[in-house]
């Protein structure tokens, strides 16, 4: 198929929930990577069948001139995800015109390693822009499955129409990734964004399950080691949905807190251990490694995964890492959150995002976020639905309407990005984020406390989770049900907030043209059965020029 659209070149840059601190990981559980468990990373047929492709294959990163393929090896049965073991095996790729590879137009090899968990990159270049292509791996005589892909559109393209999937916050435990297996159906994506937590630390049965896990990670522990980090990544690649997706178009994926541990930052994490469970420094590295190798994905300056994408004239898309230069969160809502000198973003990389926004040509200024800038005040809920919701947002139970991993917790940070786009008539920014497992279509104002009579800066679409729990699953209720009741206190208390969706799951679809940019809204049936149906749920969009939200009534 020809599809239309793109991302592009500029790789540029410089580069949540509760539950609260589980049980300590042991230390033996840490460091058995060897132990039988983790042969549960590998289909069944690994075990009499090698070399194999048994973790699918995927593309990353599209630039106007290629594109970053990836897949994993299994050389022999022994060399599961983790073990540190296996032999070097080369491994080839051919990119082509077609998907039966008659017209092939690129080709080579390199060698996946122990050293590298048998995972290989390749970073194609010399391609058309704009143009779909199928690529697949080989190694001793075994083929990968193959794959589409997508260029992006020259720099200076007169794209259009853009059309991305848009998801968040997948808990493997939790169902299964029915959103996953509907985006890749669609046939009509250009790319799809993973706006963070594609993968959750936790250990069997600690994490936002309603009580079932309805499949058990790998490894049963917690994530704490490199071995970990890989077997988990691994277990998640086993996934028949993700890797459909991953399949059938280019992702382009940030981190937020659960790719490293909860409630992250820069010197460690509201779930994280010293001394148990080694140092920050140590466990982050592996978190940081691990997720390179696994996933296909360009690191920026010092190993982050802040950069830049262009599509055209039409949008770039800049892409924020919020974890690894920022402040601890406070625990109180007093004046700390307003303290110039505590950040969410560190110094270089908001100049780079500001840069980035001013210079911008393009008609549309995306900007992956993996946590909401919005600001939030819970208003005055009812103490049955106050507890839960403070529960899933990280909340004081006592009800403090602040949550302070999200922008709301680094108010100086948020007030000059919004006070840098008011100040150089900055247009069509539009925020794109995961994380709070919750859909919201927002305003971004100037001052919350005044608005709609002062102004908004940008708009913000939020994606719910993929199967993390969102209001109902805390208290196992019907889904809607607890919606109905929140939703209206949210936006009474929010004036910005144009909808909020506290108890579904799934994904967006957002699409733009030069006149607006509508995020369509779908939901799925049931995270636990793998057949999930998912039907479109609301959408809404920005026009050109207004920084603001309004409601449509029909899917794009």
């Amino acid at each position: 198929m020809t599809s239309r659209y793109r991302s592009s070149n500029t790789s540029e840059g410089p580069n949540s929930l509760t539950p609260r601190r589980r049980t300590v990981v042991k230390a033996a559980a840490a460091t058995a990577v060897l132990a039988g468990p983790l042969a549960a990373t590998l289909p069944a047929r690994a075990v009499d069948q090698a070399p194999a492709f048994l973790h699918g294959v995927a593309s990353g990163d599209p630039l106007p001139d290629g594109v970053l393929l990836w897949t994993r090896v299994t050389p022999v049965p022994e060399a599961i995800p983790g073990s540190g073991i296996g032999p070097d095996t080369e491994v080839s790729w051919t990119v082509a015109r077609d998907k039966a590879f008659t017209n092939v137009v690129a080709k080579g090899s390199t060698t996946a390693t122990a050293a590298s968990d048998h995972t290989v990159k390749a970073d194609i270049r010399g391609l058309e822009p704009g143009t779909d292509y199928w690529f697949r791996f080989s190694a001793g005589g075994t083929d990968s499955p193959a794959a589409r892909t997508r260029t992006a559109p020259a720099h200076d393209a007169a794209v259009t129409g853009l059309r991305f999937g848009v998801v968040s916050c997948a808990n493997w435990e939790a169902g299964y990734f029915a959103p996953y297996r509907h985006l890749a159906a669609r046939g009509d994506l250009d790319a799809w964004l993973h706006l963070g937590d594609y993968i959750y630390e936790y250990g069997t049965g600690e994490y936002g399950t309603r009580g079932t896990v309805v499949r058990p990670h790998a490894p049963a522990h917690e994530i704490v080691t490199l071995a970990d980090y890989r077997t988990r990544h691994a277990r998640y690649k086993t996934d028949p949905d993700l890797q459909a997706l991953h399949a059938a178009a280019p992702v382009v994926a940030i981190w937020d807190d659960h790719e490293f541990a909860n409630d992250a930052w820069t010197g460690g994490a509201e779930n994280h251990t010293e001394g148990a469970e080694g140092t920050w420094s140590a466990r982050q590295a592996a978190a940081k490694q691990a997720y390179f190798e696994w996933m296909p994905v360009r690191p920026a300056i010092a190993g982050t995964t802040y950069r830049r994408l262009r599509f055209g004239k039409l949008a770039d898309l800049s892409l924020l890492d919020l974890r690894s230069f920022r402040s601890q969160q406070v625990k109180t809502g007093n004046g700390e959150v307003d303290d110039p000198d505590r950040t969410l973003t560190g110094r270089a990389q908001l100049d780079w995002l500001k840069a980035g926004l001013q210079a911008s040509d393009t008609t549309w200024r995306l900007v992956g976020n993996s946590v909401m800038i919005s600001p939030f005040a819970i208003g005055s809920l009812s103490a049955d639905l106050l507890k839960p919701l403070a529960k899933l947002l990280g909340l004081p139970q006592e009800g403090l309407a602040l949550n302070t991993d999200q922008w709301d917790g680094y108010t100086d940070d948020r007030r000059e990005i919004l006070t840098h786009l008011r100040a150089n008539a900055i247009r069509n920014t539009v925020f794109l984020t995961g994380d709070i497992h919750m859909a919201w279509a927002n305003d971004v104002p100037v001052d919350a406390g005044t608005y709609p009579l002062s102004p908004s800066a940008a708009t913000e679409f939020v994606v719910t989770s993929v199967t993390s729990d969102n209001l109902d699953d805390i208290v196992k209720v019907p889904e809607g049900t607890l919606s109905a009741v929140a939703s209206p206190v949210i936006r009474a208390a929010n004036r910005h907030v144009h909808w909020v969706d506290t108890d579904r799951h799934g994904f967006g679809v957002l699409d733009i043209t030069a006149e607006r940019a509508q995020m369509d809204y779908y939901v799925i049936s049931d995270r636990a059965k793998r057949d999930a149906t998912a039907k479109w749920s609301r959408s809404y969009r920005t026009r050109s020029g207004t920084q603001k939200m309004e409601r449509v009534y029909d899917p794009v």
